[in-house]
């Protein structure tokens, strides 16, 4: 993937790249203007939270030494440009593995806490930042400021899920979970429609520490709403070292259409169906395999073409799930557009300290389409609204595109975050939604004057 980009590439790629040094030294000088700057971790994010085309992101990669560890309690104090896959190596051979995990292991320790990311385990361990003991935190202000739940609580609870809009991680202290290996014994139970899904979803997570449900989305009729419900807990007798993190084969060029069509993702679906579904018993699978299955294709991001694709996830309500989520799926088949990604969660009750943490009570899908323009455009508002009238949210740092009302729907503290946000860091998105919403409201103030 070229470097700086987003990584859906529907948005342009930064025009202006600063070394963290250099965003360091111009934040404790305080000659950091208005706008400036916004960190860059990994490019995992797939539309324009990471990006700031009208200022300079912070390249915090080389940023990636682990500072302390203890394998007593498996505390682990590290630089915000390290990768997961990083501290997934370092303390594996002590029994730890970090609490919560997204869907790829190539996220920075400063990008997680940004994004406040979950994994398949939210019912049990909350969010990423639930899990976070403290950090250190740069401002504009010159000052670098210790946040923890105890200690400048405002701005920990800022931070976490702020997508970096609060200033600068250096570091950060997080709780691992102990496990008895890395490798997962994984549990797959086929399910022919949505309606037998949500009868099982609650049990499963009562009996698992990890749980996720793949969707054919594109099976219609009797077979709308089938799938496969993959439950699973750390194996006994697994690994207790770390694989290599690198990908086993890469997408060395950039294809000039979107390889990802319906015709290839109806054989997908149909094969992957077949070869998980008839693996019902138990049994032991890879850690990498099971938390991060396409880390093992370098740029897979690459298949969509050269538009790139959209990711759009939702949360709704428990109460509204039976009727939102099929009507989600409904209108995504409807518009013609096959979605090569689609995962079905439930969320726990578990409440993170973030202040715009995405995660709440309910069930949320996660749908990829390739950019085709209009349609693929107008099929995403459709989406949002779905999603909003069912009283849910659209993930912010999934987005490239959804409307401020929408924003503001999804997280109506938004403010809260404006008040927090250093007037130094902004992002594409903020811009986007946030500061449109402000001119809104500052607009209707001066006209009721």
């Amino acid at each position: 993937m070229p470097a700086y980009e987003s990584f859906g590439r529907t948005v342009p790629p930064a025009r202006r790249v600063i070394s963290a040094e250099e965003a360091i030294a111009s934040l404790k000088s305080g000659e950091a203007g208005k706008g400036a700057m916004l960190a860059y971790g990994n490019g995992r994010s797939y539309g324009d939270s990471c990006q700031n085309g009208n200022g300079a992101i912070a390249d915090m990669r080389p940023m990636n030494r682990i500072l302390a560890f203890d394998p007593g309690s498996g505390v682990v104090e590290a630089e915000a440009g390290i990768l997961l896959s990083e501290i997934i190596a370092h303390a594996a051979p002590f029994g730890f593995f970090p609490a919560v995990v997204p869907g790829t292991q190539f996220v920075t320790l400063g990008g997680a806490i940004a994004n406040d990311v979950h994994g398949k385990n939210h019912h049990r361990r909350g969010t990423f930042g639930c899990h976070v003991e403290a950090f250190s935190l740069l401002r504009s202000d010159g000052r670098v400021h210790h946040c923890s739940p105890e200690y400048n609580a405002g701005l920990f609870s800022a931070t976490i899920g702020g997508m970096g809009l609060t200033g600068i991680i250096l570091s950060a202290s997080i709780r691992l979970m102990r496990v008895a290996s890395l490798d997962v014994e994984e549990t797959v139970t086929p399910f022919g429609s949505l309606a037998e899904f949500f009868e099982i979803a609650e049990a499963a997570d009562a009996g698992n520490e990890y749980a996720v449900a793949w969707i054919d989305q594109l099976a219609a009729g009797k077979g709308a709403g089938r799938g496969l419900l993959m439950t699973g807990n750390h194996s006994n007798y697994g690994a207790r070292s770390a694989a290599a993190a690198g990908a086993n084969i890469s997408v060395p060029f950039q294809p000039p259409l979107n390889v990802l069509n319906r015709p290839f993702l109806k054989a997908f679906n149909a094969a992957y169906r077949w070869k998980k579904g008839k693996a019902r018993a138990p049994h032991v699978t890879g850690y990498q395999g099971f938390f991060f299955p396409l880390d093992g294709v370098r740029d897979w991001n690459r298949l969509y073409g050269p538009n790139g694709l959209f990711q759009h996830q939702s949360v709704v309500p428990e109460a509204a799930a039976r009727q939102a989520v099929p009507e989600l799926l409904a209108a995504a088949l409807k518009a013609g557009q096959g979605s090569f990604l689609t995962v079905l969660k439930r969320f726990g009750a578990t409440r993170s300290p973030g202040l715009l943490s995405f995660p709440r009570p309910g069930y949320t899908l996660t749908l990829d389409f390739p950019n085709r323009g209009t349609a693929t455009l107008k099929l995403l508002e459709r989406l949002d609204a779905i999603t909003i009238e069912a009283g849910g949210a659209v993930n912010p740092y999934k987005d490239a595109r959804m409307g401020a009302d929408v924003f503001a729907a999804s997280f109506p503290d938004w403010l809260m975050l404006e008040a927090a946000r250093d007037p130094a860091f902004i992002s594409d998105f903020w811009v986007r939604t946030a500061m449109r919403l402000q001119s809104s409201e500052a607009g209707a103030a001066q006209a009721a004057e």
